[in-house]
């Protein structure tokens, strides 16, 4: 299994021989308005595509799309104009009408599993954020990839930590963990995706996964940087089992 993140949680899998672009966010630096009531006021994406990755050959090469959630920075108005219509497109069942009607052909809505070239495809539920906030930022989804000749991947999507990552993590017992992170955070109210501590709470309960932190420094909303976790990270003597990726570097994980 390869994972090379492009951008916040942009990222492309290729798992059994197949290439999926997971949450493709595809806009040019600076093309969305900011998030508001944040304190960081920059348009976004707040940085472009790394300069190694040539969209061009990456969608042409592309075997199937999965969308955790269709929020803007997870799923942009230029990846609804430009991705490849053809191919299969996993989603939550609740976004399906929305993308039907950017006009993908193949749309998978996974309702609990869905098995596609020999992977099963689970999905998996979190919190994306907690009280009324995280009651309006509406239905999240995560996934779960497995198969008899790869390790089982666990991509938490929006969430914090809480009981349906604990369960899902119980259940599933990946080798992988795709995490994002960022801290994302309003002016008010609670984080809405993972802090360090949520981070640090998913390397306790997944003693035996590789954990790889995306979700940061792309978006206004996000308030945890690199440099912040990692130092976390050292002083938790995490850094050997965490990842903490820079856009563009692909990762080979056995």
């Amino acid at each position: 299994m390869k994972i090379q993140l492009l951008r916040h949680a942009t990222c492309l899998i290729s798992y059994q021989g197949k290439k999926i672009l997971l949450d493709p966010m595809l806009s040019p630096a600076g093309a969305l308005e900011a998030i508001p009531h944040v304190p960081n006021p920059a348009y976004n994406p707040l940085v472009e595509l790394p300069a190694n990755i040539n969209l061009s050959d990456l969608l042409a090469n592309l075997n199937a799309i999965l969308v955790t959630h269709t929020h803007r920075d997870h799923f942009d108005n230029v990846a609804l104009e430009i991705l490849p219509k053809e191919i299969p497109l996993f989603c939550q069942p609740a976004d399906s009408d929305k993308i039907k009607t950017a006009g993908f052909l193949a749309i998978c809505p996974v309702m609990e599993s869905h098995i596609w070239s020999g992977i099963s495809i689970h999905r998996t539920a979190g919190e994306h954020g907690t009280g009324e906030i995280g009651k309006n930022m509406g239905p999240v989804s995560g996934y779960v990839l497995k198969s008899s000749d790869e390790p089982t991947l666990y991509i938490t999507g929006d969430t914090i930590s809480c009981s349906e990552v604990k369960q899902s993590l119980e259940k599933y017992q990946p080798d992988v963990i795709i995490a994002f992170a960022g801290a994302a955070q309003f002016h008010e109210g609670d984080p809405i995706t993972m802090t360090v501590h949520d981070i640090a709470d998913l390397a306790q309960n997944a003693p035996q996964a590789k954990i790889m932190v995306v979700h940061m420094e792309a978006w206004n909303h996000c308030r945890l940087s690199r440099k912040e976790l990692i130092a976390f990270l050292k002083d938790k003597s995490l850094g050997n089992r965490v990842l903490v990726p820079e856009n563009g570097t692909e990762l080979i994980l056995e």
